[in-house]
């Protein structure tokens, strides 16, 4: 195959190399024969002159997938490559080092919080069991004394988002569950969201409990419709309280606009 004959990457607009495009037609053949995790791929898959390249190619290719998270190996009896799954965690993690030398705003952030999390509560509604309920009310329970430190106002901080966490585990939409999951990884990592969670707020504490409290109420009572007002209003109230305490963070940390500057 000669350069300029090699495909382009769809994503990136680069040239693929001979491994990755070997990797992405042993993906395609796995999705073609509908292999699921777990499943061993047939080793005549796998052999140089099957897919027309050197071993080391073959190699290197194998290694893709393995990094992507899409194959594994077991060595010994039994052994061999298999169809691996990527955990949604996983995946985040590779997001959020996208994202860790320009970071987008909390603003950018908000944008779509604002939009999906009244999707989110609103899909969960009447779907919750016993469990899932006493799941959601314990992270209540974390931040509804007063704390007596900056580290357990922090803590309580991330309880809240643990409280928006567990609601994505019982989503029934992935995608959505996905995004709403990773803008919540984002604003655990941002280093301006994590020196306002350490700022003690009474008064957004109760806030957040009032919110939480009616949004189990309507979640219970399966009212689709109020848990996206309820919601909505809790997004609205948080945006603001980041906004104003971001605008009030030292020159030398991100605006509520911009992460950056470049935003």
């Amino acid at each position: 195959m000669k350069i300029e004959d090699t495909p382009l990457d769809p994503k990136t607009r680069k040239r693929l190399r001979r491994p990755d495009i070997v990797a992405q037609q042993i993906r395609e053949r796995i999705i073609e024969a509908g292999l699921r995790p777990g499943d061993r791929i047939p080793a005549d898959w796998l052999l140089p002159e099957s897919v027309k390249v050197s071993r080391g190619t073959l190699r290197e290719a194998l290694k893709v997938l393995e990094f992507q998270g899409l194959i594994s190996s077991r060595s010994g009896p039994g052994g061999g490559i298999f169809v691996s799954s990527v955990e949604p965690g996983e995946a985040i993690g590779l997001l959020d080092n996208l994202f860790l030398f320009d970071p987008p705003s909390i603003a950018d952030i908000y944008t779509l919080r604002k939009q999906l999390e009244p999707e989110l509560a609103a899909s969960v509604a009447g779907n919750l069991t016993a469990e899932t309920f006493q799941a959601l009310q314990g992270c209540i329970r974390l931040y509804e004394d007063e704390p007596e430190t900056a580290e357990e106002e922090y803590a309580q901080r991330l309880a809240e988002l643990d409280f928006h966490e567990e609601l994505t585990r019982h989503c029934n939409n992935p995608i959505l569950a996905f995004t709403c999951s990773f803008l919540l990884s984002l604003l655990r990592d941002m280093t301006v969201c994590r020196s306002i969670y350490k700022e003690p707020n009474p008064a957004l504490r109760e806030t957040g409990l009032h919110y939480q409290v009616r949004l189990l109420r309507a979640i219970k009572a399966e009212d689709p419709e109020l848990c996206r007002t309820i919601m909505r209003g809790h997004m609205l109230e948080a945006e603001k309280y980041m906004l104003e305490r971001a605008a009030m963070r030292p020159p030398g940390e991100s605006s509520p606009t911009s992460s950056t500057g470049s935003r």
